[in-house]
């Protein structure tokens, strides 16, 4: 059986003595270009690994972390030391930590990144949140491209917390991941939630007793802490979330559409913003009720009408005609035509 070895994140001085000990006696033992002082610490010569669909049934295959890792999943039938759990742990933490080195390296040596503080990087992180999500609006395409511009965007500003004295990386991680222990008791305690509704319930719970003034008494507030600068859309699904969190919402799609079409039924009868943002507010409802997220829904809304618009275009240049210069009306014929 082929066996992957990992040998820690790839400093000598951190090769695991269990690695030592599967790599002493195995025959052949495989590996990727290594540094010169992880060879001499492994006290074997390693064959070159080439393609993994040529290697031997027995071999053993040994590389930091992260590339074991790799090799592993390419390899799913083979035995890995430490488990695969395991070694995907370690192989997250071995990459998380070089991107921050990068971050480090960039903020010491890179004169734009040294001028930079919280107030002017959070314009950046905010458009690469929007960029995310325009990657799942999209069916999924450079997901993980824009969820690594994503995540340097929280390694930079732990980075600024580092320098402060404030937190690091590490205690940010620690942070988010002991609060969302707390807020999930129905996996890591006794607490019973059979639904996606009741873990909502238990999350938006959890999240008014954190926020308790330290007496007996929790917070009653249901709408703390909304951010004002969210957008309108964010900040009317957000609103609704909280009053669910208090059991205040529709019982089911159907009610949430009735409430849809009874706003829409009142902006025809009176025309104007306040009917207006009544129908969006509802189609926000409707949006929760049916399971969708209302700003990716509308996102990809908006990412069909502009490739039917374009294509609309397309389609009357082939015909010789300017769609900007048409009637309404023959755009829209057009439009029609590229809906298909």
């Amino acid at each position: 059986m082929i066996r992957v070895v990992g040998l820690g994140p790839g400093t000598p001085e951190s090769v695991p003595a269990s690695a030592l000990e599967a790599v002493a006696g195995a025959s052949p033992v495989l590996a990727p270009a290594l540094d010169a002082g992880l060879l001499a610490a492994l006290g074997v010569a390693p064959e070159p690994l080439g393609p993994l669909a040529d290697c031997p049934g027995d071999a053993t295959i040994v590389a930091p972390d992260a590339a074991a890792h790799r090799i592993a999943r390419a390899l799913p039938g083979a035995e890995t030391l430490p488990s695969r759990e395991a070694l995907r742990a370690r192989a997250i933490g071995a990459e998380v930590a070089a991107l921050a080195e990068v971050g480090l390296r960039l903020r010491r040596d890179c004169p734009w990144d040294r001028e930079q503080t919280a107030a002017t990087i959070v314009s950046h992180t905010i458009e690469e949140a929007f960029e995310v999500a325009d990657a799942v609006a999209s069916g999924g395409a450079g997901l993980a491209g824009e969820i690594g511009d994503l995540l340097f965007q929280s390694v930079f500003l732990a980075q600024l917390l580092e320098e402060d004295g404030t937190a690091d990386l590490a205690s940010v991680a620690r942070g988010q991941a002991d609060k969302l222990v707390s807020r999930h008791p129905h996996v890591y305690g006794d607490a019973v939630a059979e639904s996606a509704g009741g873990v909502r319930e238990i999350w938006e719970r959890r999240k008014r007793e954190e926020r308790s003034d330290g007496g007996d008494a929790v917070r009653a507030e249901l709408f703390y802490d909304l951010p004002a600068g969210l957008s309108a859309l964010a900040y009317a699904t957000k609103t609704q979330k909280r009053a669910a969190a208090a059991g205040f919402e529709f019982p089911d799609v159907a009610s949430a559409l009735a409430k849809l079409d009874e706003e829409a039924a009142e902006l025809r009868e009176d025309p104007g913003v306040r009917e207006l943002g009544d129908v969006l507010f509802a189609a926000v409802g409707a949006a929760r009720a049916v399971g969708a997220d209302p700003e990716l829904a509308l996102r990809a809304s908006a990412q069909r009408f502009r490739g039917r618009v374009e294509r609309a275009v397309e389609l009357a240049a082939a015909a010789g005609e300017d769609f900007e210069t048409l009637t309404p009306g023959r755009q829209l014929r057009w439009y029609e035509e590229a809906r298909g």
